[in-house]
């Protein structure tokens, strides 16, 4: 039986990118997935907290914003505090791109990555990890060294990207909207490296179990989408995609 929009378990909703989309940050992705869009942007300060202060290392922290009309009803504007759900996005979009990049290397200097969701059809959290590690990219190739040495030029250790997958209707299927979402049995986010390991795995039963078994089948599609999905991020920065060490 096919899912409501017609794809097969294993498809991936259709992906847009557009590069560069902004000129202020020096990383900037527009970024859609399916009916989800999410602009992503990477920028690059020239200091680190205090608390990183002459460690010698850099620093990189993200910032998630659903936009007020990215839904229906209206989402009311995070002025003053934000809810639980912000902060727990943002801790993993920082957690996942920490994970690709080497900190030593790029001296003390914080990458800033904000990502702001102006249209929310499910995946909102994946999109912004798979859109902001390919304005990350752009972001690193832009700092300039004093001593003008480009083997100083800091390199990304791995590309990264994340998927969601669960189980609808009792079988496992990839990269759920927010109708999959709402009537998920199990809703799992998985991000990953292209090189095929493991970053996080956010996995709930929403009133529901799930058994070994289809945990590896979910985690199976997972990979099989992010693979394709770090197929689409090469294609987008084409030579500027990073070699991998």
């Amino acid at each position: 039986m096919p899912r409501h929009d017609g794809r097969p378990p294993d498809e991936l909703r259709p992906v847009k990118i557009k590069r560069r989309y902004t000129r202020s940050a020096p990383g900037s992705v527009l970024y859609q997935s399916g009916d989800t869009i999410v602009l992503c942007t990477a920028s690059v300060d020239e200091s680190v907290p205090g608390w990183m202060a002459g460690k010698g290392r850099g620093w990189l922290t993200a910032e998630y914003n659903m936009l007020p009309s990215s839904t229906q009803p209206r989402k009311r504007r995070e002025r003053d505090k934000l809810d639980g759900r912000t902060t727990e996005i943002q801790r993993l979009i920082g957690r996942s791109l920490r994970a690709a990049i080497d900190l030593d290397a790029i001296g003390e200097r914080t990458i800033a990555i904000d990502c702001d969701v102006l249209q929310a059809d499910g995946g909102t959290r994946t999109a912004s990890i798979t859109g902001a590690w390919i304005a990350l990219a752009d972001a690193v190739r832009s700092i300039k060294w004093a001593d003008g040495n480009d083997k100083k030029r800091p390199m990304l250790c791995n590309s990264v990207a994340a998927i969601s997958v669960g189980i609808v209707a009792r079988r496992a299927v990839l990269d759920l909207d927010y109708r999959e979402d709402v009537d998920a049995d199990v809703d799992m986010n998985v991000v990953m490296t292209g090189t095929g390991q493991f970053i996080e795995v956010q996995g709930t039963g929403e009133e529901a179990t799930f058994s070994q078994k289809q945990l590896n089948e979910m985690l199976a599609l997972a990979g099989k989408g992010v693979e394709m999905l770090t197929a689409a991020q090469r294609k987008c920065l084409g030579q500027a995609f990073p070699v991998m060490q």
